[in-house]
């Protein structure tokens, strides 16, 4: 009886909970789910070989509504600095969406010695993959060697593959490390002689309608004119003399000096190849970045999508014509107006205060050094022959062989395992034994081993940033550090590669929804950006993520 009555009354309270309960249908609660106030499109912007001060130096002749309103509207890190080393392309794209170092992503150069299979790898080839809108091998690429996850991966999972991920580059790297393993599509630019964007089966089979009409409707060709100055060159007082011996210059042309005529120059310089040296590069760029946004519909709805852009012109100019000089001036001053249009038409496709950006850079550059060394500056070059000669006997006199070492790149020792261990020799000994010899070689600043780097923890100077980009499995048994601003390199243009701070430092400013407006001078780094966005989009940080959220960029935090 006392069972029943306890029955009764458990029905009647259900009963009544069950009446109090409001009556929400599948669309309600879907349209709850998706609806969290991110933006709609999240563009990462990576300008390659941008060094921060080309922020400030060209400040006065950019526009309002380009880096100015970047800058001005948004949150400006003024000491933002990559922490590891090597500052090449591959792994700065990789570390800027992964959150984190070569040490854990793997990607420790653009190319490196695989110490399995003996051989050098491209960090983004795969010859497990086919081209996709050409025959040639250049779209043989997949991110399968970068071995964490992107914030755009994490995206991709968190709103179970509905919001978008497009990588939009010159270079490959540039587009399919950012986009990460999840990606819709990456697309690059293959020149030479058929100037067209292109993809690889990773991907999609096929190239979509809207690729495949870019290609068809003649806008690179249209890019074949005069690259002048875009104002008078007497005003670029921000740069040095346009005739001077620090540039490389196109074949074709006597003197690297505006004008450039890249109609008559581009049959000696690779065809469209030439483009990706100019300024126009990037405007070409711009132009695919925004048929995509279109051709994808992506901002379109609540769910956020994210357009991983690299424009990669500035570096090809900046390696050919150097930091200070006039050309790589008025590739950043036509840079600034393209990022004023493509800001413009996602104010109008996306909506005012529905998108969210970021914009850094994956490296920096040196002045050139024989630049650097005319205005009394300690700089030079570094004689790697003689080096390498003066080591070959080193070894041969100490150890009795010549073929200890297996590969010398990257600035790092690869040793012949296999015959240390036929010696009997201890790879300690044998690394330690390098490093106290090649210390003493002129322009060598520091030299450590492997076993110090995987017993010594760093936590400050070039010792931690090169612990940071070394990878257990696939970095080198001795790394070198030159001296500052002694590279590996021409005469002419400017290069990058190290710890030091012109590689280091550069730019990182966050714009739009959710972003408030400001700047900073506390040190900020590199695979800090991947834990912001994750942190702003509410999902998950990138498995592998070293870096911390900077919650005083953010609105809510």
């Amino acid at each position: 009886m006392k069972n029943s009555i306890l029955l009764i009354i458990s029905t009647i309270l259900f009963t009544a909970s069950q009446a109090q309960k409001p009556t929400v249908n599948n669309t309600d609660l879907l349209e709850r789910t998706v609806t969290i106030n991110n933006p709609k499109l999240v563009v990462g912007i990576v300008v390659d070989q941008m060094r921060y001060d080309y922020l400030t130096r060209f400040y006065n002749k950019y526009s309002e509504g380009g880096f100015k309103r970047l800058m001005n509207d948004g949150f400006n890190c003024k000491n933002n600095h990559f922490n590891y080393i090597p500052t090449y392309t591959g792994p700065g794209h990789a570390s800027i969406y992964t959150g984190t170092t070569p040490k854990y992503n793997g990607i420790i150069a653009n190319n490196w010695y695989d110490k399995k299979t003996k051989e050098f790898v491209y960090c983004a080839s795969d010859n497990a993959v086919q081209s996709v809108g050409t025959t040639d091998d250049a779209g043989k690429m997949s991110p399968h060697r970068m071995q964490t996850t992107s914030f755009t991966d994490e995206n991709r999972l968190f709103t179970q593959m509905q919001g978008k991920t497009i990588g939009v580059s010159l270079k490959d790297r540039g587009a399919i490390l950012p986009a990460g393993h999840t990606a819709n599509a990456a697309y690059w630019f293959h020149g030479k002689d058929e100037g067209n964007w292109i993809s690889s089966t990773f991907y999609m089979t096929a190239l979509p309608n809207w690729v495949q009409n870019f290609n068809t409707s003649n806008v690179a060709e249209s890019y074949f004119k005069v690259w002048n100055t875009l104002y008078p060159i007497e005003t670029y007082t921000e740069s040095g003399p346009d005739l001077n011996n620090f540039e490389g210059g196109f074949k074709g042309k006597e003197q690297a000096t505006f004008p450039y005529d890249l109609e008559k120059l581009k049959n000696e310089n690779s065809g469209f190849d030439i483009l990706k040296a100019t300024a126009y590069g990037n405007s070409l760029t711009t132009d695919f970045a925004m048929a995509a946004i279109s051709g994808e519909q992506l901002g379109q709805d609540n769910i956020t999508d994210i357009l991983a852009l690299s424009f990669s012109s500035t570096d090809y100019v900046g390696h050919n014509f150097g930091v200070n000089s006039k050309e790589v001036e008025d590739t950043y001053l036509r840079l600034d107006l393209d990022i004023e249009r493509f800001l413009n038409y996602l104010d109008k496709t996306v909506g005012v205060g529905e998108y969210t950006i970021f914009l850094t850079a994956d490296h920096g550059a040196v002045n050139v050094p024989s630049y650097l060394t005319s205005v009394k500056i300690p700089s030079g070059y570094l004689n790697n022959k003689e080096t390498k000669q003066k080591f070959e006997v080193f070894m041969v006199e100490r150890f009795g062989v010549a073929d200890l070492i297996e590969n010398i790149s990257n600035n790092q020792i690869f040793l012949n395992r296999e015959k240390i261990s036929e010696l009997k020799l201890n790879i300690t000994d044998v690394q330690e034994t390098i490093v106290n010899e090649l210390i003493s070689y002129e322009n060598i600043a520091k030299i450590y081993s492997a076993t110090t780097m995987n017993t010594t923890s760093f936590t400050e100077g070039i010792e931690s940033l090169l612990q940071n980009g070394y990878n257990q499995k696939r970095s080198g048994d001795v790394l070198m550090v030159p001296d500052l601003a002694y590279i590996s390199y021409s005469k002419t243009g400017s290069t990058h590669g190290s710890g030091f701070n012109y590689d280091t430092h550069v730019p990182l400013l966050f714009f739009g929804k959710g972003i408030i407006k400001g700047s900073t001078l506390e040190k900020t780094v590199i695979p800090d950006i991947a834990p912001t966005m994750s942190a702003m989009l509410g999902i998950s940080f990138p498995n592998g993520t070293t870096g911390k959220p900077l919650g005083f960029v953010l609105e809510s935090h």
